[in-house]
């Protein structure tokens, strides 16, 4: 299954929910539309009593009024006004994304200048998993109250994701087995289950808060004592019935909720293991964390109250399960374990008595070399392994990581070395250009940015092709801690760089996308809604395709040739492709079309995409740089996209 199957699955998935969703709030008011009118009679029952015999009262019953559109409608809109609301209330605390999901838990973000070795192999498997899968870098969070072994994924979008550990995963796990469990996370963002897990945790409460609202009127009439026989007992015991009433409803409707969050969640650890698997091509990284879990006392209990409403979002079951089961999140670990070995023998990890922290050496693994594959560059290929991670990728990661110079993998973790950084990607190497880039930096960034641009400039001149992409996407989550009028600022000033020439490069152009997209998209994760078929941005493909097929053309000829070769993919769309002028298919005009393309659902994206990729690779030259142009247009499109080389 590809990128685009597990977003569309995910999709899926959500409407599946919501239709759950609403059969359990219609069960909610059926009940309490039943409940309703049997109280309302045997009040009527009880007042008839009370004024004219137990025969008339009884006569009372025969004539009971099951049908009452009124109170079915007013009963209707008060239970889907409270329990949309509740939802809607809950979905704008956790749409402020990853960061605020693991801040609420009580998650403490790892910083990238931490010295403790464990903490900082956490951050070199993150950045490896990172480049291998072309995610912008996720922040990295830690429990570190939690002795338990487990994780969990969250955010809205790939641009705001983050991933937290618990502090006994990086205490009692191995360096596999922990990059068995961060594979396992990233699955999770590649197949779209983040923003399925907010919706649950919305919808969830949503429905509990019924129960919450009768827990509350109970509970504050604890301490009444009311006098016996008064109005004043009347009316208490009127309103300790209501509340009894919805706390019974509120929790039978949380009952289902429940189920239908464990129904949802259970078979997606399945496929997040197998493709643990597949990330690593190693099944005891992700079988030895399950072992683990198994065999120590703490297992993979999470203690915070605060994090129990976020259970689905883990790596293993956190809470107990009640019912029997019939709540749990996860699948049993021996059926886990058993889908990936099906040698297990039954016997989980043997814990030591006395429990020795490990301290290997958090750099990254030593990476073989491999030939590169004839197929490395071809532009369709390149295509079909977005969000698709395996060892391969893993293995580029580690030496595209290596590649890089230790000072800018330094720096590109503090919040002034990536933005010098950022900058230094774009100076030019016209001395003349380069001393007017300089003069801007200086007259517009902070002091801080300057000075630490200037000792790494000769690493950034030297810095690979294939390392630029990485490199920059391994940025946000530094940039993102400047103040943001200070971010503003230096926006602006790589604006001015890019046009210190008074043009602007391919490679000028991408960097400038990527950052912006993924930087706004992280400030604003809930905006990001898929909406247009391919009709509707037609004219946005052709933009698409005229650009590339006029990047390297001789001539118009050539140009349509390529054209055609992409827009194969599209016969038949009425309206249908045709090739623009070169005046109005260039870098502004494709800025706005990747904005609106970045809004088409995930299949008229892929289309675009292959469709780009026949026409780049038309005339069978395909290289590095445009390889990389490929990547950055993608990443624009929030379609991950793993090293080339």
């Amino acid at each position: 299954m590809d990128f685009f199957e597990a977003q569309a699955r995910a999709k899926k998935r959500t409407t599946r929910l919501v239709v759950l969703f609403v059969l359990a709030v219609l069960g909610i008011i059926a009940a309490g539309y039943f409940a309703f009118i049997v109280l309302t009679a045997m009040a009527g029952v009880r007042a008839t009593a009370n004024g004219g015999g137990l025969e008339r009262a009884i006569g009372g019953l025969d004539q009971l009024q099951l049908w009452q559109p009124g109170a079915l409608i007013a009963f209707s809109l008060l239970t889907f006004t409270v329990v949309g609301l509740s939802a809607l209330g809950k979905w704008l605390q956790l749409r402020a994304g990853g960061r605020a999901i693991a801040k609420m838990v009580g998650a403490r973000e790892i910083l990238p200048q931490t010295t403790h070795p464990r903490e900082r192999q956490l951050l070199n498997i993150v950045e490896e998993m990172s480049i291998a899968s072309g995610l912008p870098l996720p922040g990295v969070f830690i429990l570190d109250d939690e002795t338990g072994i487990n994780a969990f994924a969250a955010g809205l979008t790939t641009s705001d994701a983050v991933v937290a550990v618990t502090r006994g995963t990086l205490e009692k796990l191995s360096r596999d087995e922990l990059q068995g469990v961060v594979a396992h996370e990233f699955s999770h963002i590649l197949n779209g289950d983040m923003r399925l897990n907010v919706r649950l945790t919305a919808v969830l409460f949503g429905i509990l808060v019924i129960g919450l609202i009768g827990r509350g009127i109970v509970g504050s009439l604890r301490h009444s004592r009311p006098r016996r026989g008064g109005k004043e007992g009347n009316g208490v015991a009127v309103i300790l019935v209501v509340g009894l009433v919805l706390l019974v409803l509120g929790y039978v409707g949380y009952f289902f909720g429940r189920l239908i969050q464990a129904a949802v969640s259970r078979q997606r650890e399945f496929l997040a293991d197998a493709s643990a698997v597949q990330f690593t091509r190693n099944p005891g990284g992700i079988t030895g964390a399950l072992k683990k879990i198994g065999g120590y006392a703490s297992g993979s209990r999470v203690q915070s109250t605060r994090a129990s409403e976020l259970s689905h979002f883990f790596f293993a079951q956190g809470f107990l399960s009640s019912f029997g089961g019939l709540w749990a999140t996860h699948p049993p670990l021996d059926q886990r374990i058993r889908a990936v070995d099906a040698s297990f023998d039954g016997k989980y990890f043997e814990p030591p008595s006395s429990v020795e922290i490990a301290t290997e050496s958090w750099v990254p693994k030593p990476a073989q070399p491999a030939p590169r594959p004839r197929n490395a560059l071809d532009p369709l290929t390149l295509i079909a392994s977005i969000g698709v991670v395996t060892d391969t990728h893993v293995n580029r990661a580690q030496l595209v990581a290596g590649s890089i110079p230790p000072g800018l993998r330094d720096a590109v973790h503090s919040p002034e070395g990536a933005a010098a950084i950022i900058c230094g990607l774009l100076l030019d190497t016209d001395p003349s250009i380069r001393e007017r880039q300089h003069a801007l930096i200086n007259r517009h960034a902070s002091d801080r940015i300057t000075a630490a641009l200037t000792p790494l400039e000769t690493s950034l001149s030297t810095l690979p092709p294939g390392a630029r992409l990485p490199l920059l996407l391994l940025a946000p989550p530094s940039l993102r801690q400047l103040a943001p009028d200070e971010l503003s600022r230096l926006l602006e000033t790589l604006d001015e760089l890019v046009h210190a020439d008074q043009q602007v490069s391919t490679f000028e152009f991408a960097l400038q996308k990527v950052l912006t997209h993924h930087l706004n998209l992280a400030a604003h994760p809930s905006g990001l809604r898929e909406r247009y078929s391919p009709a509707e941005v037609s004219a946005e493909i052709s933009t698409l395709l005229s650009f590339g097929a006029r990047l390297r053309a001789p001539d118009d000829t050539e140009a349509s040739l390529a054209f055609n070769a992409g827009a194969a993919q599209f016969a038949g769309l009425h309206p249908a492709l045709s090739l623009r002028p070169a005046d109005t298919c260039k870098l502004d005009h494709l800025d706005a079309a990747l904005d609106k393309l970045a809004l088409a659902y995930g299949p008229v994206k892929k289309r675009a995409l292959t469709a780009l990729a026949a026409t780049l690779g038309f005339d069978g030259r395909f290289e590095i740089e445009e390889a990389e142009l490929l990547r950055a247009l993608a990443s624009a499109l929030d379609c991950p996209m793993p090293p080339a080389i």
